[in-house]
């Protein structure tokens, strides 16, 4: 029997890229947030050998590229089993388009094919394969509200966000990760050089990162339940956020590069969304708004303009493991 499971995506609340380690990676400091919108993942499991990956979307690699084969190659040379493995991926998540869908259809196949095979991994096992294939998948380990340090791969789970609704704009542009990290790198060279600041090792955005988030998931925390602004408004996790001043550093480099993607936020700040944002090094921007109603309606007027929306909601941990397997 065919194991089919749903492969959650991932918006990023804040993003803070640092210096260049002795890795030749970015240190990064973000809150991983999981959403409803998904994938769907099917792993069968054969005699015989091999990996095959079926995909229609030309834009997903079917060879030993694809993060679900080279997870699924991990897994197997661990158990030290032989079997032919099939991986069929129903996509309906951008292709690079800052949402983790790769990332999560990784881990939606780890734990699809240990169901299959009737043979769960170890915890620390899962961690190991899942941070040397990517640094966002072991966000996918956890779900909900999820602190990410390191390269992203150090995830820690916060207290969950209660569901918030969310409206997803994907403009048809591929925005390189890797090019937005080098754009990154480019534009902090030039700011130092035009304040004639000593190069920064990256400790002022990450420390501005930290405090931002820290005020932020510190009132969420100590309040717990709303309270009343001005007498006839009530507190959220939004207009928090908002206060906190949480941003994402790939702004400022990818907006000069995609002007369009800039509009795109305006339209959403402007159509009601409480909090927007690129999401990763993009292209997907979102919006938070502090109902569904709202955010049907925003996505609306947006689809009549021409953007491509989708209307989901941040899923907690609870729903995004309770949610996954399909029966």
């Amino acid at each position: 029997m065919a194991v089919t499971v749903r492969s959650f995506a991932k918006i990023n609340i804040g993003l803070a890229v640092g210096a260049l380690r002795s890795d030749r990676l970015h240190a990064l400091e973000t809150i991983y947030q999981t959403v409803a919108v998904h994938d769907v993942i099917r792993v069968e499991a054969a005699r015989g050998n091999g990996i095959e990956i079926r995909c229609k979307n030309p834009g997903v690699p079917c060879d030993d590229t694809n993060t679900c084969y080279r997870i699924v190659d991990r897994m197997l040379k661990f158990w030290k089993q032989r079997a032919k493995i099939s991986i069929t991926i129903e996509k309906n998540l951008p292709v690079q388009g800052g949402l983790g869908a790769g990332s999560s259809n990784a881990i939606a196949t780890m734990f699809a094919l240990e169901r299959e095979l009737k043979e769960p991994l170890p915890a620390d096992e899962r961690l190991r394969i899942a941070a040397e294939v990517g640094s966002d998948l072991p966000l996918f380990l956890l779900g909900g509200t999820v602190l990410g340090l390191g390269r992203g791969e150090q995830v820690y789970p916060l207290e969950d966000l209660p569901p918030i609704a969310c409206v997803l704009v994907t403009p048809n542009i591929a925005v390189s990760t890797p090019q937005a990290f080098r754009d990154w790198d480019a534009f902090m060279e030039t700011e130092n050089k035009a304040w004639n600041l000593t190069p920064d090792d990256g400790s002022v955005t990450l420390s501005k990162f930290n405090r931002s988030s820290f005020e932020w998931l510190s009132h969420l925390h100590v309040s717990g339940v709303p309270v009343e602004i001005d007498g006839d408004r009530a507190e959220t996790p939004l207009l928090d956020l908002v206060r906190a001043g949480i941003e994402n550093d790939f702004e400022r480099v990818v907006f000069p590069q995609y002007p369009e993607l800039r509009d795109v936020k305006r339209v959403l700040e402007r159509e009601g969304a409480d909090y927007a944002s690129l999401s990763g090094s993009g292209s997907t921007m979102y919006g938070l708004f502090r109902t569904r109603e709202r955010a049907v309606a925003a996505a609306e007027r947006m689809s009549a303009e021409g953007l491509a929306t989708t209307v989901t909601e941040t899923l907690p941990r609870n729903e995004y493991h309770g949610q996954m397997f399909v029966k």
